[in-house]
């Protein structure tokens, strides 16, 4: 590719962008959205918590205080609209010593002033009978029953092939190099070719900063801070209803116990500020901190059926909250910088507020055409016993389970390889059906998904990655490959 010329250029495919990407479909526009990774969501969005914050934690005032409100808010209809999994099980923030009584209280009353809805401070004994293996040393609780959990890949990908399906074109595995200012817009140098626009959107998630400081003066700083998880199996998910949070300190809310939509039990993160924007690697040390900072709120957690732990990076930009809109210095360029915690559950509504800045900008007419709706992909699993013979009467790979941990079938992986901005990795398998995400953190499925990918694709099975370049599984040379 020598060049491509577009109105809207969107840097970032994480949850933020590909909101973005999707509310300006709304208009009639030629956007494009590139990525520099393989697949969308493979950056910051997809390694978090998975919380739908209710809104009582941030300044208020602050961008993060009234975007996160206005996103939890969008949250239902959207999953409704794009078939993504999203729960209202509500949060806790666990108190447990008289003095700190006073900042609980305070929690309250800044949720109030934040318009967060029929919060409540609950007695120790109250929240016990709520969830009964919290600790006896809670004495109060900060209750929100707006709170809630979402798959981030979900979300993610969801609003990612809503948009792409809506017009909007994608392009993996493309850094943007150099962005130079032209009297009709901005001209981005990448690694696979030259991307000509009238503006920018800047969602590049721990790499906002860099992309910034291309074009402005005004200088921003994302510190990438790392924070680690252990999962549980599905037999633990069930030892907490409601999301747990301890009081927040200096760097956020602290570990937190969970329950995810898909029934495990998510314990985390740590916090450890670092330089380096790429390094997410998990250490003996973060893996005792959670839990001996996890056991203060919930009793007996069975870490015996940990299956895996890993870790993510938040933005976080030393203003302390979201920078959002134009540098004075940058007409045309707009940002989306430092989204970190409560990003995720923020995304749906800092999409709409940038594409309506965006598009008033350029004068965009609106897209009568627009399609919101999205169906995701038929879960085997899910369906009942007459369901399923249907189902795979009209198509016998679903009748192959892949996936023993996860139920997946052999339809379900096809799917996700074959659809929309479908997958072109084993993560990106992963991400779209869950194959490889339950007990035997794919021992058992990889060759035969390997397969599978390879077959759909045509990619040579030596080519086949985990999750992009320099991750492939099997050596090109002298190996007759058998994945039978």
């Amino acid at each position: 590719m020598d060049k491509q010329i577009c109105d809207v250029l969107i840097i970032g495919g994480g949850v933020v962008g590909c909101s973005i990407a999707r509310e300006l479909s709304k208009y009639h526009c030629n956007i494009i959205l590139v990525e520099k990774e393989e697949d969308v969501c493979s950056g910051t969005s997809k390694a978090n918590s998975g919380i739908v914050h209710a809104g009582y934690d941030a300044k208020p005032g602050s961008l993060k205080a009234e975007f996160n409100v206005k996103g939890n808010a969008r949250m239902e209809e959207l999953s409704k609209e794009l078939d993504f999994e999203f729960k209202r099980n509500a949060s806790m923030v666990l108190c447990f010593d008289l003095v700190d009584l006073p900042a609980l209280e305070a929690l309250l009353e800044r949720g109030r002033a934040n318009g967060v809805s029929d919060l409540s401070i609950l007695s120790g004994d109250e929240v016990r009978r709520l969830e009964p293996n919290v600790t006896d040393e809670v004495i109060a609780a900060l209750y929100a029953p707006t709170g809630g959990i979402v798959c981030p890949f979900g979300l993610t990908i969801a609003m990612a092939e809503n948009a792409c399906d809506n017009g909007v074109k994608f392009y993996f595995n493309t850094e943007v190099l150099a962005i130079e200012k032209t009297n009709d817009g901005y001209i981005a140098e990448t690694n696979c070719g030259t991307y000509v626009t009238k503006y920018i959107v800047n969602a590049a998630g721990v790499y906002a900063d860099k992309i910034h400081n291309m074009v402005s003066e005004v200088k921003l700083n994302i510190i990438p801070r790392r924070g680690e998880y252990l999962l549980l199996e599905k037999e633990a998910g069930k030892h907490v209803s409601s999301t747990v949070f301890q009081l927040p300190g200096k760097y956020g809310k602290g570990v937190l116990v969970t329950p995810t939509v898909h029934g495990n039990l998510l314990i985390g993160p740590t916090a450890m500020d670092q330089t380096d924007k790429d390094l997410t690697i998990t250490t003996a040390e973060g893996y005792d901190e959670i839990c001996v900072k996890a056991e203060k709120s919930v009793k007996d957690i069975p870490f015996r059926q940990v299956i895996t732990s890993f870790s993510g990076l938040r933005s976080h930009e030393s203003g302390n909250d979201f920078v959002l809109g134009e540098p004075k210095d940058a007409e045309g360029f707009f940002d989306a910088a430092g989204i970190e915690s409560p990003g995720l559950t923020c995304a749906p509504a800092l999409g709409k507020y940038l594409a309506e800045m965006v598009a008033k900008k350029g004068r965009f007419e609106e897209n009568t055409d627009f399609n919101p709706r999205r169906k995701g992909i038929t879960r085997v699993a899910d369906l009942s016993m007459e369901e399923k013979r249907k189902l795979i009467q009209e198509r016998p790979e679903y009748g192959t389970i892949v996936c023993r941990c996860e139920n997946i079938s052999e339809g379900e992986i096809v799917d996700a390889i074959t659809r929309t901005l479908g997958a072109r990795s084993l993560d990106g398998i992963k991400r779209r059906v869950r194959q490889g995400m339950g007990r035997c953190q794919a021992g058992f499925c990889t060759p035969r998904t390997v397969n599978i990918l390879a077959r759909e694709t045509g990619i040579p099975l030596e080519r086949i990655c985990k999750n992009g370049t320099g991750s492939e599984l099997l050596k090109e040379e002298g190996y007759e490959y058998d994945l039978s």
